[in-house]
């Protein structure tokens, strides 16, 4: 690795999307115990963190825009304080929509300030693009840490002091982003502030990227990877309840996905300096189809939860290395963080349909037996959507024809 690889950078992003995804993946935990104390019923519950979902994606673009003119340490500092404010909120809230304001809106912006797009997209402005996935996969494996590290002790907070202890230790471990959002302030004459002066207007970069092809199969590939992991994080713990096993199978089948997952960012990021991303997107949605369609087939047990956690977690959000890799390949990085984050705001607004529709499937139909043969179905879509996918840069393929 190259002397000049920015690692302090690098690992303070992955600890910060450690904290932030860490708290949001294990919302699943409090859907129970929050339905028990307020009566507001499976649905109105879903449809909040839905909610939530779909509106952690719109903060992607819109802080990803912030973050891109005014660097992201500002913004990461700001989310995290809006990030502890509405978890702090929530178990004081009686009503459906006092619940979607504080979660569904106020945490989920939060997050979102402190997510994603902002990190990977200020980091790999600092990198050559042949770098730039293998520091994706890493900062991507923080978040997948956090899941594991989250999920177990949020787990045993519940079980030992209450929800409603658990979840002000959340909103308080949420609040550690602001000192580690000093190291991500963008420094004068850095490799991005040359590119700035240099690059095309934001208004230009954008309408380049909506008239390219590959850009939208993108999207819809990654609609169905926020379909996938909102159902799953969300209404898992629901499915073990569904099976009559322990709860503390279905938090720690979530600590095995997170676990999972940082081989598998890992993994990804490195094979994404070696082969072509395009190919890796494809393998992993396949994967995934696979490891659905085996789950319901296998007699539910905590092992056959754990093993399909496993499965899962190796692919879980190794989407994103590839996925922001080819975005830095068509368009280059200036406007990263923005680009990115309309790629995350699809993929939450599938984000929101695979948490909504599974608390609605569970009401009318007894089980989520529907939702996990869509899911499956929906992940065969994606690795064949991303195959036409073209890596060129834009203005290169433009100059060729």
């Amino acid at each position: 690795m190259p002397a000049r690889f920015p690692w302090p950078v690098v690992a303070t992003a992955a600890l910060i999307l450690l904290i932030t995804m860490g708290a949001r993946q294990t919302i699943g935990l409090f859907v129970a115990p929050l339905d028990a104390a307020t009566g507001l019923g499976i649905v109105s519950i879903s449809l909040a963190i839905a909610i939530g979902q779909f509106v952690w994606g719109l903060a992607q673009p819109v802080f990803g825009a912030f973050a891109d003119r005014f660097g992201p340490g500002r913004v990461i500092a700001f989310g995290g304080i809006m990030l502890a404010a509405g978890t702090a909120m929530t178990p004081f809230v009686h009503s459906e929509w006092a619940l979607v304001a504080v979660l569904g809106i106020l945490s989920a912006f939060g997050a979102g300030a402190g997510s994603l797009s902002i990190l990977i997209g200020s980091v790999m402005q600092r990198l050559p693009g042949e770098r730039r996935s293998f520091a994706a996969g890493i900062i991507n494996a923080g978040g997948s840490l956090g899941q594991f590290v989250f999920a177990p002790l949020v787990q045993a907070a519940i079980l030992g002091f209450g929800w409603v202890s658990a979840m002000l230790g959340v909103a308080g471990a949420t609040l550690l982003t602001l000192p580690l959002a000093f190291a991500m302030r963008r420094r004068d004459g850095s490799a991005a502030t040359a590119a700035h002066a240099a690059a095309d207007s934001l208004g230009r970069q954008l309408k380049t990227a909506a008239a390219d092809r590959s850009y939208w199969l993108l999207h819809l590939g990654f609609f169905t990877c926020g379909f996938h992991v909102a159902f799953l994080v969300t209404h898992l713990p629901g499915e073990v309840r569904l099976c009559g096993l322990s709860p503390v199978i279905g938090a720690n089948s979530l600590a095995i996905i997170g676990l999972a997952n940082v081989a598998g960012s890992l993994g990804v990021g490195w094979l994404g300096t070696r082969y072509r991303l395009k190919h890796l997107l494809s393998a992993v949605y396949a994967i995934r189809a696979l490891a659905i369609l085996l789950f319901m087939m296998a007699p539910k047990s905590a092992t056959t939860f754990y093993l399909f956690a496993l499965a899962l977690g190796v692919t879980w959000l190794a989407t994103l290395p590839p996925t922001t890799g080819i975005v830095g390949k068509l368009f280059g990085t200036r406007y990263l963080a923005t680009l990115i984050g309309l790629t995350l705001f699809t993929h939450q607004l599938g984000a929101f349909y695979g948490a909504w529709l599974g608390g609605v499937a569970v009401a009318r139909l007894g089980n989520y037996d529907g939702m996990f043969f869509a899911d499956a179905a929906l992940a065969v879509f994606a690795a064949l959507i991303n195959l036409p996918i073209r890596e060129a840069p834009v203005a290169r393929a433009a100059a060729a024809a």
